[in-house]
C-alpha cells in the first residue's frame, strides 16, 4: 500500500477519534459538574449515590463500560441493536466514565475554596448562584485545569478503546492495515498522529491556562 493512500486512510479514522474526543468533552465536561453538586450535597441520599456512581465509573475498565452500554438496551429492555448505535454508545460510555473523573476534579477545586470568599460576597449582597458563578467557578477553573488538561490527553489515548464496538478510529484502521501488510509502520504512523493530537491538546490548554493568569485565589 502506498504511503498516502494509508495516511489517507489513517487521516479519515483521526475524524472519528476527533468526533469521539470532542463530543465527549462536549458532554462530560458540565456533566462532571452537575455530579460534583451530587457529590457535595447536604442530601444524604443524593450524595450517597454519587458517590457510588463515581466509584463503580472510577473502579471498573472502560472497555467492560462500553460493553455493557452497548448490549444493555437488549439485555434490559429487550430492544434491538442498531448497528448505528455502536456510536451512540460509545459517546455515551465514553461520557459516563470521564464525568465521574471529572466530578471528582471539580469537587476537589471547589473545596479548596477559602471560606472566607463566600462570607464576603455574602456580605456584599451576592446570592449563593451569584457567589459561585462570578466568584468562585472562574478561580476553580484556573485551579483545576492542569487536571483537565490531563484527562484530555488520557481521553485521545483511550479513544482507541472505541475497538471493542467494532467502531473504526484510527487506531482500529491502523491494526487493519499493520495485519495486511504484515509491518509495524502503520502503527507507527498512528502512534506519530496520536502525539501531534496531544501535542496541540497540551499548547491548546496551556494557552488558556495563561490566559486566566489574572484569577491568582
Amino acid at each position: 500500500m502506498e504511503l498516502s493512500k494509508m495516511l489517507q486512510q489513517l487521516t479519515g479514522g483521526m475524524l472519528i477519534t476527533t468526533e469521539i474526543f470532542i463530543l465527549t468533552l462536549l458532554f462530560s465536561l458540565p456533566l462532571g459538574l452537575v455530579l460534583s453538586f451530587g457529590r457535595m450535597s447536604k442530601v444524604g441520599v443524593i450524595r450517597f449515590l454519587t458517590k457510588v456512581y463515581i466509584s463503580i465509573m472510577r473502579g471498573t475498565p472502560l472497555m467492560l463500560q462500553l460493553i455493557v452500554v452497548y448490549f444493555a438496551p437488549y439485555y434490559v429492555f429487550g430492544l434491538k441493536i442498531s448497528q448505528g448505535y455502536r456510536m451512540v454508545a460509545v459517546i455515551l460510555a465514553f461520557v459516563l466514565n470521564y464525568a465521574a473523573y471529572f466530578a471528582e476534579i471539580y469537587r476537589s477545586g471547589i473545596e479548596s475554596m477559602p471560606v472566607g470568599q463566600y462570607e464576603a460576597a455574602k456580605m456584599l449582597g451576592y446570592s449563593k448562584a451569584q457567589t459561585f458563578l462570578k466568584i468562585i467557578l472562574p478561580q476553580v477553573i484556573k485551579r483545576v485545569l492542569p487536571a483537565v488538561t490531563n484527562e484530555m490527553i488520557t481521553l485521545v489515548k483511550d479513544t482507541s478503546l472505541a475497538f471493542v464496538l467494532t467502531v473504526t478510529e484510527m487506531f482500529t484502521i491502523a491494526k487493519q492495515i499493520a495485519a495486511a501488510q504484515a509491518s509495524v509502520m502503520p502503527l507507527m504512523a498512528a502512534g506519530v498522529f496520536y502525539y501531534i493530537f496531544n501535542l496541540i491538546v497540551a499548547m491548546v490548554m496551556e494557552h488558556v491556562e495563561k490566559r486566566l493568569n489574572y484569577y491568582r485565589g
